[in-house]
């Protein structure tokens, strides 16, 4: 295998160089003296969540990366390493950054192990990387998914010229997907899911995903040019994207990611993306008020604001919703407000939302509104003129974006 990337196909000797010190890299992703990640697009999918496909897609194209196209789960595009390392540190509504290995039909697991072993491994799994391979299934004639990984898992080993599978070192996820017996392989790039920026420790009750809250100002069309408010803010999460956003802070600055134990990796390139995203950064963002009823929860705001670096962009205090006055003439008010175990365990709350739409009405009457909620009983109960936006998954519950715009 090692032929398909070095002239002389000498495996043990280049690898013993590598592992010796003699390389400044592994030789397995380069032929002819070029480095092949370098040199070649890869096509990459962004895996998001339900409903937030688009806002990804636009994200992307504010990256100068063209091409993207939004399909159910995600966004597919092509790029080479500078738009990966990009990608995976700017997309603020991507779960993850996968690179599409190879794509192979198979109804046999002889048949799957022979095809998957002639795939570029090399590219991106290091020969000391020990691989975590997870596979679904289908409609395939293939079904089982723990024998799938293991297959796919036995033929990268092969590939690499390892006589057994590695259980220690740096970890490599890989992707398996069948359906109607077409095999998609994908390395991920990203690691750690990356809703997990790292700043968020603490969390209350039913906490927004990053990604989502993210999510939720892109799609309102929020991006720093005015005050936001969030009356019912919990642990934070949508004034501290909210903060990121507006200062042009890259979601992902605070983090590592998979591709850095990949063969091609260039520390170089990735200094020099991290140093552009610094120098793009603005020195301070507009208004940005939370409050909750919950003295513990705004605790939790203020230790994760701070993990974050935009505890001074943000105003956190204690204060019950219905008391809350606008700090401006104009703004967002946007919120998560409770259901979840409350809807679970019957509670009516509708009574809560009316009051939701009182205090809007009286306090925030030149304000734009928008809120999550799972049912639309529950959201017309506000008597605020509303308009769906989209309809998304939080926690697993069904929910749907609603926006009102102030009257005018």
């Amino acid at each position: 295998m090692l032929r398909h990337y070095t002239e002389n196909g000498c495996r043990n000797q280049i690898y013993s160089r590598w592992r010796n010190g003699g390389l400044s890299s592994a030789p397995f992703a380069w032929r002819n003296g070029r480095n092949i990640l370098k040199a070649t697009k890869e096509s990459i999918f962004a895996v998001v969540a339900p409903g937030l496909e688009a806002v990804c897609a636009d994200e992307l194209a504010g990256l100068g990366i063209v091409g993207g196209k939004a399909v159910a789960g995600g966004v597919e595009f092509e790029g080479a390493l500078d738009e990966l390392y990009r990608s995976n540190l700017w997309l603020r509504t991507a779960s993850r950054l996968v690179v599409r290995l190879g794509a192979l039909k198979a109804r046999d697991f002889p048949d799957l192990f022979g095809k998957a072993k002639r795939l570029a491994w090399g590219k991106f799994v290091r020969p000391d990387t020990a691989l975590e391979v997870r596979a679904t299934s289908h409609r395939s004639r293939l079904l089982h998914s723990g024998r799938i990984a293991e297959t796919v898992a036995a033929a990268a080993d092969r590939a690499l010229g390892r006589g057994e599978t590695l259980q220690n070192g740096p970890r490599q996820r890989v992707l398996v997907r069948l359906e109607d017996d077409i095999c998609q392989i994908s390395i991920d790039s990203s690691g750690e899911r990356l809703h997990r920026r790292g700043y968020r420790q603490s969390v209350t009750r039913a906490p927004l995903r990053e990604t989502l809250a993210a999510g939720l100002l892109l799609r309102l069309g929020w991006k720093g040019d005015g005050p936001l408010v969030d009356p019912m803010c919990g642990s934070g999460t949508l004034l501290i994207e909210g903060a990121l956003l507006a200062r042009r802070l890259p979601p992902g600055g605070r983090r590592s990611f998979a591709f850095m134990d990949w063969p091609g990796y260039r520390p170089g390139l990735w200094r020099a993306i991290t140093e552009e995203a610094q120098r793009r950064a603005l020195p301070s963002g507009p208004l940005l008020v939370g409050a909750d009823q919950d003295s513990d929860a705004v605790a939790v705001a203020r230790d994760n604001a701070e993990r974050a670096a935009v505890l001074n962009d943000l105003v956190l205090h204690r204060q019950e919703f219905s008391l809350l006055a606008a700090p401006a003439a104009t703004g967002l008010l946007l919120c998560n407000p409770p259901y979840g175990g409350r809807l679970a365990a019957g509670e009516d709350l509708r009574p809560f939302f009316r009051q939701f739409g009182d205090v809007c009405r009286r306090s925030f009457a030149g304000w734009q509104v928008a809120f999550l909620a799972p049912a639309e009983q529950l959201a017309r109960a506000t008597g605020l003129p509303l308009t769906p936006v989209v309809s998304l998954s939080n926690g697993g519950i069904p929910v749907v974006l609603y926006r009102s715009e102030p009257p005018a």
